[in-house]
């Protein structure tokens, strides 16, 4: 079904905007694109229900590896967006149990619960770029073998198959993977953009763990985007989206990423240390498929959204400005 809509972005669009959203349940509702969807969600007029171990117990509070409270949280809801997740490669390789708890034993209790709901309401299943591993044929499409090589690859690899299974036993599931997603001051320190941007803004040091690793970075902005597409389709009862990654198409190499920063930001310095052995060494991705299903592209360049960051970080770090939240 997915192909008749490479030719009609327009009335994609059009679903998006028109189509009434249900109940929909958000796993991961406090992190960095859990949050930014529920909240453009809100303001659109959609219910959403949060879940996450991350806020307050009676306000949205769930974990996804009790398999009762995913069936309890999904009563009612036309769909499920399962974003919560072990996130961060260098968590997953510190405690690859956990991370494969949390991110295959979760999402086996979301797909389960959703399965087991009269309702039976779809799944848009979170997953990575690192699930492609290093690729050798660029740009990457959707198509390309998976090869993870690190425990949070694996494991969003994983998820996928369970995804895959769900499928094949008549369940609404579709895969979204997202690729170098920043934004928001908010962000965990550690990831990439967010890091060189903080420190270009407070005049620290850019560590680049690797000079010549190249990836591909998409804002926030531009996948709230996308996947507010996604679900007016699947709320229009959309049963064959193919997996899509959501991708800028364009690579820069870490040092010139930290350097931009220190640019924008007038000051910085950037310190060149070896990549580490759990990360690919470059990326780019295809867009092609998603501009042709989801008649989306990636808006956003890179050199603006560095640029936004970094006013963001230095807005946030003067004096008796309030402290960022951090995702979960």
């Amino acid at each position: 079904m997915w192909r008749q809509h490479q030719k009609e972005p327009r009335l994609i669009h059009w679903l998006s905007e028109v189509i009434h959203v249900g109940r929909i349940l958000i796993t991961g509702s406090s992190g960095l694109i859990g949050g930014a969807l529920a909240r453009q969600l809100r303001r659109t007029g959609h219910e959403v229900v949060g879940f996450d171990v991350a806020a307050p117990r009676g306000a949205g509070f769930g974990d996804v590896t009790d398999q009762g409270m995913c069936m309890a949280a999904m009563a009612g809801c036309t769909g499920v967006v399962h974003l919560a997740a072990v996130s961060r490669v260098i968590w997953g390789e510190r405690d690859p149990a956990r991370c494969r708890e949390v991110n295959v034993g979760g999402t086996d209790n979301i797909l389960a619960a959703a399965h087991q709901n009269p309702g039976r309401p779809w799944v848009l299943l979170a997953s990575s770029r690192e699930v492609y591993g290093q690729a050798t044929v660029f740009p990457v499409s959707e198509d390309a073998p998976l090869q993870p090589m690190n425990a949070y690859a694996r494991s969003k690899a994983a998820a996928e198959e369970l995804a895959a299974a769900g499928r094949r036993g008549g369940d609404r599931i579709s895969v979204i993977r997202f690729c170098g997603v920043y934004g928001t001051t908010g962000d965990h320190a550690d990831r990439v953009a967010p890091g060189f941007a903080r420190q270009a803004a407070t005049g620290g040091v850019l560590r680049v763990d690797g000079a010549d690793t190249t990836l591909d970075f998409t804002h926030l902005d531009d996948v709230t985007e996308a996947l507010e597409r996604v679900i007016g389709m699947l709320e229009a009862g959309e049963v064959g989206l193919p997996t899509l990654h959501l991708v800028s198409g364009r690579g820069i190499r870490l040092a010139d990423l930290a350097a931009l920063a220190v640019e924008v930001a007038g000051r910085g310095e950037v310190v060149i240390a070896p990549p580490r052995t759990y990360d690919i060494s470059r990326f780019t991705g295809d867009p092609a498929r998603a501009q042709r299903v989801l008649g989306w592209r990636a808006h956003t360049p890179l050199a603006d959204g560095i640029a936004r960051l970094v006013a963001q970080f230095q807005a946030a770090l003067a004096p008796g400005a309030p402290t960022p939240r951090r995702p979960a």
